[in-house]
């Protein structure tokens, strides 16, 4: 029975989230990220009430939900990591940094910790290049870091 009400709550709010883009299929990418700050990830009731209210495939959905990277299907912590993988941070040991998060927070890419604190991610190009390499932990920019530099920055979301 909670399972019928939270689909019926998904429904609920997918097709207000559509009525407000007059169900166009042609504004998908607007549907999704308006959802995805909604329910906080788009996973498949979403996927699939998004699809059947706006009349399209859901593997159209879920090709553009894994097309992009900004999208997610699973839920993302509290502080979302984000670690630029470009090659002006790469060059300048963004790999580090990556491995050094994945120690301290005991996650790998991708991941969220076990108390949804904290989720991880690589993204190809943050567009900072000239403070490589570059974190984001939610919308905060972290320039220059290095791996020894990690604990305490995650100390600051303690």
């Amino acid at each position: 029975m909670a399972c019928a009400i939270k689909e019926k709550e998904i429904k609920e709010k997918v097709a207000e989230i559509c009525k407000e883009f007059n169900n166009d299929p042609k504004e998908l990418i607007a549907i999704l990220h308006k959802s995805q700050n909604h329910f906080g990830f788009l996973p498949k009731e979403v996927q699939t009430a998004i699809a059947e209210t706006i009349h399209i495939p859901a593997s159209k959905v879920y090709g553009v939900i894994t097309f992009y990277s900004y999208f997610t299907m699973e839920p993302k912590g509290k502080y979302p990591i984000s670690i630029c993988m470009g090659t002006a941070c790469y060059v300048k040991g963004a790999e580090k940094v990556l491995k050094e998060f994945e120690k301290q927070l005991e996650i790998k890419n991708g991941q969220t910790t076990p108390d949804g604190k904290f989720s991880m991610n690589t993204l190809r190009c943050i567009g900072a290049c000239g403070l490589a390499p570059v974190i984001m932990i939610g919308e905060k920019v972290y320039g220059s870091v290095k791996p020894e530099e990690v604990a305490k920055i995650i100390k600051e979301y303690e």
